[in-house]
């Protein structure tokens, strides 16, 4: 089943009276979404006894959780002490899905620096495999995915194909496809069916079809200049992309089921509901050709 959902919580969702994320999976299930990230971006400054009780709340409305992880991550640094952080942040992701039965954590591998891409890419490739190989082997991850997330600057470590590369190390790995990264790296490629379906087509010769179908979706137009991703936008923009109907087409012609967070800013909650209401009536209207 197809999911959509906010990352964090609208501006509305305050508006109306709201203060705290506690409240947020009965506001979501009125929505009618059935998704929520809640993001560890500046770092985890919460404990373990608050993530269980928003989870055992979500869970009360049927609204499933991933989590994001910091953005300090960094499979690449030259620092030992930031290398010792970054799998520091990954393993208390972890305990972290745990506490709020959830099931993902999406984290970005990380930047170049003064490296080339080719070296820096397969440090982070090599240190990612090794670290998640040996969770598994120590049963960390039983039931658990970690969603390496394509991204949007050139500096970045994260094209498609990179995560995708990364993904094949580990059946715990499945990619999270930032489509808005993706348009923004890429300068603006993603406007039709075909753009999407190459990127799902090549998922699925790497991945296989299962994983491809569970993977992560981030969605919200960006903009972008000559190195990348500027900031998010919400659906109202008329100048940067990508829309969301050519995905719906690719995602509903491949039969896949991803989860699928909005990243708008602001507007997360609205722009997640006018993507279900798309996709839902997109696949009504195939299945009653």
């Amino acid at each position: 089943m197809t999911l959509f959902g906010p990352s964090g919580n609208s501006e509305s969702f305050y508006a109306e009276g709201n203060e705290s994320t506690l409240q947020a999976g009965k506001w979501l299930k009125d929505k009618g979404l059935d998704l929520f990230e809640y993001s560890f971006g500046r770092g985890y400054r919460m404990n373990f006894e608050t993530a269980k009780l928003i989870g055992d709340e979500f869970a009360k409305h049927q609204i499933e959780i991933s989590l994001h992880a910091p953005y300090f991550i960094n499979f690449a640094t030259e620092d030992p002490v930031l290398l010792g952080k970054t799998y520091g942040y990954i393993t208390t992701g972890i305990k972290f899905l745990k506490a709020f039965g959830a099931k993902r954590l999406v984290f970005h591998p990380g930047s170049m620096g003064k490296m080339d891409r080719e070296k820096a890419f397969n440090l982070a490739k090599s240190r990612i495999g090794e670290f998640v190989n040996s969770l598994d082997k120590e049963g960390l991850l039983e039931g658990i995915y970690l969603c390496p997330e394509t991204m949007g600057k050139s500096q970045q470590i994260g094209t498609y194909e990179e995560v995708l590369q990364i993904c094949s190390l580990n059946k715990h790995l499945i990619p999270t496809f930032d489509f808005g990264h993706i348009n923004a790296l890429t300068q603006g490629s993603l406007k039709t069916k075909e753009d999407f379906l190459k990127i799902f087509n090549r998922s699925i010769e790497m991945l296989g079809r299962e994983r491809t179908s569970n993977c992560h979706i981030h969605f919200s137009k960006i903009e972008f200049a000559g190195k990348g991703e500027i900031r998010h936008l919400n659906f109202d923009d008329n100048v940067f992309g990508p829309n969301f109907k050519p995905l719906a087409e690719a995602i509903i012609e491949l039969n896949l089921q991803p989860h699928i967070i909005c990243e708008s800013a602001g507007h997360m909650a609205e722009d997640a509901k006018e993507m279900k209401e798309i996709y839902t009536k997109m696949l009504a209207d195939k299945k009653s050709m």
